[in-house]
């Protein structure tokens, strides 16, 4: 039986656009299974992380230095384009989160989520803009109907769901990775343990 690896995600972030790339790429050289699990990063830090707030409002300056040389490290290394930081910061991503949920339903959530880190860290768009994602679905071969699809009840209960899954599962911020249901993992750097783990798995 063939390795699961569920990749709870926000695009929102740029840890996990740097996360998303290297995972999509595992998982082709190594024949893992993907599951998408879209979710809302902020509901996640609004109810059992709100240190990362606190970080942006006081902000350790040597801390907040490195992180700022640690990121452009990665980017030069994974050689993405990614701009930092964008001209909307933080970044309202719950309709763009949708759509992927949307759009894992119709499996063409990786086309979709790349396109959506594309337009938000590559070329500066506002991801909150029907018009903007509207570019996202159509990367995936979506119809017109998906946003509509996306702005319905049910999609947002779903990622409300998600949401609420992720904190009960010891989740706090993309990316997430879980192998086997319970094996957790958590950050942009820690996909060469999620291979490991997926290899064992399979």
């Amino acid at each position: 039986m063939t390795a699961q690896v569920e990749f709870f995600f926000d695009c929102s972030s740029p840890w996990t656009y740097l996360g998303f790339e290297a995972l999509c790429t595992a998982a082709r050289e190594d024949g893992f299974g993907l599951c998408f699990r879209p979710f809302l990063v902020g509901g996640v830090f609004n109810t059992v992380n709100p240190s990362v707030y606190e970080m942006r409002a006081k902000p350790v300056v040597p801390k907040a230095r490195y992180f700022t040389k640690d990121l452009h490290d990665w980017i030069r290394r994974s050689g993405l384009a990614i701009k930092w930081t964008p001209s909307i910061f933080p970044v309202n991503s719950a309709r763009a989160m949708r759509l992927c949920l949307v759009a894992a339903d119709a499996h063409a959530c990786e086309a979709v989520a790349r396109r959506i880190f594309q337009l938000y860290w590559g070329e500066d768009r506002d991801i909150s803009q029907p018009d903007v994602l509207a570019e996202a679905a159509a990367a995936g071969g979506l119809g017109p109907d998906a946003l509509e699809l996306a702005d319905s009840p049910d999609l947002k209960a779903r990622l409300r769901a998600n949401t609420d899954e992720l904190i009960a599962r010891g989740g706090f911020g993309s990316p997430t990775y879980y192998v086997g249901g319970t094996d957790m993992y958590f950050g942009q750097d820690r996909i060469l343990l999620v291979r490991e783990a997926a290899a064992r798995a399979d």
